[in-house]
């Protein structure tokens, strides 16, 4: 059997173009049966495209990353995963309102 791999870090050269399913694959290293499955416990979603092949948002490929490193690292299944990712950005929403509430109030109390 071999090592489990690295995931690699990926950043679109476009951060605003969609990716197809097979520029998701190849630039994840990843076999498409995968993302369908991610896709079927909501870890990904296509972005809305009714009877087209499947794009996805720019963002992807890192979820998809980041769920391998919780898979291999923490042996968390893809719904865990998937869960955990939400979480993370619902965190990060919530940080950023946060910080954004920070600075007027900061500015109403000089």
């Amino acid at each position: 059997m071999s090592e489990p791999r690295e995931p690699r870090t990926v950043v679109p050269l476009d951060e605003e173009r969609p990716l197809a399913m097979a520029e998701l694959c190849r630039l994840c290293e990843v076999h498409a049966d995968l993302v369908i499955e991610m896709v079927a416990v909501g870890l990904l979603e296509p972005l809305p495209r009714p009877g087209e092949a499947w794009l996805f948002p720019p963002w992807a490929a890192a979820r998809v990353n980041t769920a391998l490193r919780l898979q291999r690292d923490l042996g968390v299944n893809l719904a865990g995963a998937a869960l955990a990712l939400d979480l993370l950005d619902e965190l990060q929403v919530l940080r950023r309102r946060l910080q954004a509430l920070a600075a007027r109030l900061g500015e109403d109390g000089e």
